[in-house]
């Protein structure tokens, strides 16, 4: 799969000596982001950085030159501390705010399950903080695109 000028491939990663299979490939990531209503990609930051957004507004972004391969996603503040504590692939990344955004490490301690809840999780918050008549917009096109 090619993404202006990158390839999604599978990522082998090598902490510590050991090889790691990514919980998620970013191919997978892509295409998971991609399937939520209304939602878009765009590289608003340079050829770099792959963001996602619901009414052009972020909820999943991707630096696709860092190594370990990782996502950012929004986190609800009193989640965000366990998650961090839990996995050692969940922290808080550069340029994020604290305890809003996590930084989410497609590597094996976090599971692809939690990894798809957190997108969806990231998701439903910057929805939610849509205005009504475009949550209803997309409510619309939920309802009609099942």
């Amino acid at each position: 799969m090619f993404i202006s000028g990158h390839y999604c491939r599978a990522f082998s990663l090598t902490p510590v000596g050991k090889n790691i299979r990514p919980a998620v490939y970013l191919d997978e990531l892509r295409d998971y982001c991609l399937a939520k209503t209304g939602a878009t990609e765009d590289m608003p930051f340079g050829p770099d950085v792959l963001t996602f957004k619901v009414a052009g507004k972020v909820f999943a972004m991707t630096n696709l030159e860092r190594m370990p391969l990782a996502v950012a996603l929004k986190c609800d503040p009193e989640r965000t501390v366990d998650l961090r504590a839990t996995y050692h692939g969940v922290s808080d990344g550069p340029y994020l705010r604290n305890l809003l955004w996590n930084y989410v490490q497609l590597q094996a301690d976090v599971p692809v399950a939690l990894v798809r809840e957190l997108v969806d999780q990231s998701y439903d918050l910057v929805v939610s903080g849509l205005p009504k008549r475009e949550r209803q917009r997309l409510a619309e096109a939920a309802r009609g695109a099942s």
